[in-house]
């Protein structure tokens, strides 16, 4: 699974229902895959369980209508019960290993490190990949602490699954980035924000090249 994972992290796309505000959630997220998303993960922070479900229900149709991979935030209830194609979990979320044993072999599990250490662990526990942020300061993660390009470094170094960045990357910042020669990029706000979110992610897939 590892290089199929690899391949689609490219322009990885987190949700956020607060930057959309009034817009319709929905085709704004298919805007940004249509313009080249190449994968998608549900992050509801705030939702009740019902309204995060019925987001999920309906992504994933959206999700699997375009052939790309649908990921649920920390709710591996939700990930089990919608079909998505996995889940991702953060430090403080459900232990990576007891997700992977709720979630089989066959499902994508990506998981939150900010150093060496935790990525060592993150991949032990059956991580598929790992998310490695925040790479700067971000509005979406107020609680993020900074990683050093160092840090990643040492990860790409020690470990052999994919490598996600994320935290505060956008357009200006990307160049430095790619720098590390990483898998992909997790993105909120730099797509979301942007009133042509189809054109914006046509701009990042060309960025990204």
């Amino acid at each position: 699974m590892t290089n199929t994972v690899r391949k689609k992290l490219k322009l990885y796309l987190v949700t956020d229902n607060d930057i959309l505000g009034e817009r319709d959630f929905y085709k704004c997220i298919e805007d940004a895959i249509k313009g080249g998303v190449t994968m998608v993960q549900l992050r509801e922070k705030d939702a009740s369980g019902k309204e995060f479900l019925e987001k999920a229900f309906k992504l994933r149709e959206i999700t699997r209508k375009y052939n790309i991979p649908f990921i649920i935030n920390d709710r591996v209830d939700i990930a089990i019960i919608c079909d998505a194609d996995g889940v991702h979990v953060g430090q403080s979320d459900i232990d990576a290993k007891f997700v992977r044993s709720l979630i089989g072999e066959n499902k994508i599990l990506g998981v939150s490190a900010r150093n060496l250490n935790e990525a060592k662990k993150a991949k032990e526990d059956g991580a598929d990949y790992i998310g490695v942020g925040a790479m700067y300061s971000t509005s979406t993660k107020l609680d993020a602490k900074s990683v050093s390009y160092e840090t990643v470094e040492e990860i790409k170094k020690i470990l052999d699954i994919p490598i996600v960045l994320i935290g505060g990357i956008n357009l200006k910042n990307l160049e430095n980035l790619k720098k590390l020669n990483c898998d992909g990029y997790a993105v909120v706000s730099s797509i979301l924000k942007e009133k042509d979110i189809y054109s914006t992610s046509e701009n990042w897939i060309e960025a990204i090249k």
